[in-house]
C-alpha cells in the first residue's frame, strides 16, 4: 500500500508538469479513487502455514492490524489531496473454490469460519470509514458492500443467469488458478459467463463486470 502512495505522489508531479499545479490539484481533488484489499492478506497469508502469522496475531488482532494500516493508507492519500474514495469490504471468502475444496469436513461448502472473519473485519471498516469522516474535513469516503453482493448471487444465480457458483470454469475449477488456469485447460467449461468464478479464487470477467458497475454508482455517487 505504500508503493502506492509512492506512486500517487510520482503521477501529481508528472501531473503537475503536464497541467499546471493549479489544474493538477484540482483533477486531484475531484477525481474518484477506488481502494480494493484485504483477500490475500488472510487467504494467502494469515492462514497459510508457511508465514506464521497466526503465531503473531490472534484473528481480532490481525483484523484490527489491517483495519489501522487501510486507515493509515486512507489519511495518507486525504493528505495528498484525494477527497473522494470508496473503500471495499471484504466479500464471502469462505466462499471461493479453493476454500470450498479445502473444507472437507463441511462437505465442500463454504468455509463459514473464514466468512465471520470477513464480516467481523467488514464491521471494524465501517467504524473505521465513519471515524475518518468525522476527523478529516471534506473526506467524502464511502464503503463498498462485497461481502453482501457477493452471497447475494451465490444464493441467487438466476439473477445473472449463472449455472454454477461453487466452482471455477476453468479446468477442475477447484484448485487450478494463474497460470495454471487457462482456455487449453483440459475440462475447461465452454461458457465462463455462466460461472460465477474463472479459476478457484477469482471470478470471471462477467462477474468483474457486475461489481464495476455498483462500485461505479458508488463512487459517482460522491460527486454530486
Amino acid at each position: 500500500m505504500w508503493k502506492e502512495v509512492e506512486y500517487f505522489k510520482e503521477y501529481q508531479r508528472r501531473l503537475a508538469k503536464h497541467a499546471g499545479r493549479a489544474r493538477a490539484r484540482h483533477i486531484v481533488a475531484n477525481a474518484v479513487y477506488v481502494v480494493s484489499v484485504g483477500t490475500n492478506d488472510f487467504l494467502e497469508n494469515y492462514y497459510l502455514l508457511v508465514t506464521g502469522r497466526f503465531f503473531e496475531f490472534t484473528v481480532a488482532e490481525y483484523q484490527d492490524f489491517l483495519v489501522a494500516r487501510a486507515a493509515e493508507f486512507l489519511t495518507a492519500i486525504y493528505r495528498l489531496g484525494a477527497r473522494r474514495v470508496t473503500f471495499a469490504g471484504l466479500s464471502a471468502i469462505g466462499c471461493v473454490p479453493l476454500e470450498r475444496t479445502l473444507n472437507l469436513l463441511g462437505g465442500g461448502a463454504c468455509n463459514e469460519e473464514y466468512n465471520q472473519v470477513a464480516r467481523d473485519y467488514n464491521v471494524k471498516v465501517k467504524a473505521m470509514i465513519a471515524r475518518l469522516r468525522a476527523e478529516l474535513r471534506g473526506y467524502r469516503l464511502a464503503y463498498i458492500n462485497v461481502y453482501d453482493d457477493m452471497v447475494d448471487l451465490i444464493d441467487h444465480p438466476e439473477k445473472l443467469g449463472l449455472e454454477n457458483v461453487s466452482e471455477g470454469c476453468c479446468a477442475t475449477g477447484k484448485v487450478e488458478m494463474g497460470f495454471m488456469c487457462n482456455d487449453k485447460s483440459p475440462l475447461t467449461c465452454d461458457d465462463a459467463d455462466k460461472y460465477f468464478f474463472w479459476d478457484s479464487f477469482h471470478p470471471t470477467e462477467k462477474i468483474n463486470r457486475f461489481f464495476a458497475k455498483g462500485t461505479t454508482a458508488v463512487s459517482l455517487s460522491l460527486l454530486t
